[in-house]
């Protein structure tokens, strides 16, 4: 018995490896070509770089007109998580403390919408918001807010239940209002959920492509949008495009980092509760 339970475990070790390879794979194509030239990266994908060539990220930086990219990329981030997280949560909120079958039909509405992929509205968005004149960056931060919405009222809302309501009552009877109550007592307890909600919506908000690319003018162009300037009709700078792709995640890294420890425990009380 005890030798089936150690074979076991050593099958689960040896394919929870192999999945990490497999996952990992992607990451390591891109950061040993991003320090190739463009005849190596053609010559062997696979092999690791014999001489490091820095220069790459430098020309990928000028290319990429970095700083403006960046800036427009944490102005859309960071806004549209701030309004994601302040709004779901108080969605959430009222959704899970009361009870009235409105509420729950509400609730159903916000879950079911995580099953609309967006390309099915793409169109008629877009159209909708070009006729009132919404094409810039405040109409993508509604739509990023729209879209946004559903997954995490959902996470929150299964955190909040989570949450006696005799804190509630406790305080109302010292005489806190709902806003007092939910901002001093409730949000605060919502932290590892609210870090959860931040790291998933930063992950796709960050690398989006498609919605700003209909949205944003040239100026106003977040660092996905840039990266298509290494791709053009006859070529592809793929030494360039990895280098900016390598800089472009490390905000991401970063931010994941810090974070990682609220993560697992977020999702679960959000999912489970």
């Amino acid at each position: 018995m005890q030798k089936q339970k150690k074979r076991m475990r050593l099958w689960l070790t040896l394919a929870g490896i192999l999945i990490a390879l497999i996952w990992l794979s992607p990451f390591y194509l891109m950061i040993v070509n991003a320090f190739k030239t463009k005849f190596d990266i053609f010559n062997s994908v696979l092999a690791l770089p014999e001489t490091l060539t820095f220069g790459n990220f430098k020309q990928a930086f000028i290319d990429l007109d970095f700083i403006n990219a960046l800036t427009n990329s944490l102005i859309v981030s960071v806004s549209s998580i701030l309004l994601i997280i302040v709004f779901s949560s108080m969605a959430a909120y009222a959704l899970s403390r009361n009870k009235s079958r409105i509420s729950g039909a509400i609730f159903l509405v916000f879950v079911a919408a995580m099953l609309i992929p967006f390309q099915s509205v793409m169109i008629p968005l877009i159209s909708i918001f070009g006729k009132i004149n919404m094409l810039n960056t405040y109409g993508l931060l509604f739509m990023y807010l729209g879209f946004g919405s559903s997954l995490s009222i959902f996470l929150y809302h299964g955190a909040v239940k989570g949450i006696p309501v005799s804190l509630d009552e406790a305080a109302m009877i010292d005489g806190a209002s709902l806003w007092t109550i939910f901002w001093k007592i409730i949000f605060p307890m919502l932290k590892p959920i609210t870090v959860t909600v931040m790291i998933l919506n930063v992950i796709w908000i960050w690398n989006d492509y498609l919605l700003p690319s209909l949205v944003l003018s040239q100026e106003y162009a977040t660092i996905p949008l840039r990266m298509f300037y290494f791709f053009g009709q006859y070529t592809k700078q793929w030494h360039l495009a990895l280098a900016g792709l390598t800089i472009a995640i490390i905000p991401v890294v970063i931010i994941y980092f810090f974070a990682q420890k609220h993560i697992i425990k977020g999702v679960s009380d959000g999912a489970v509760k």
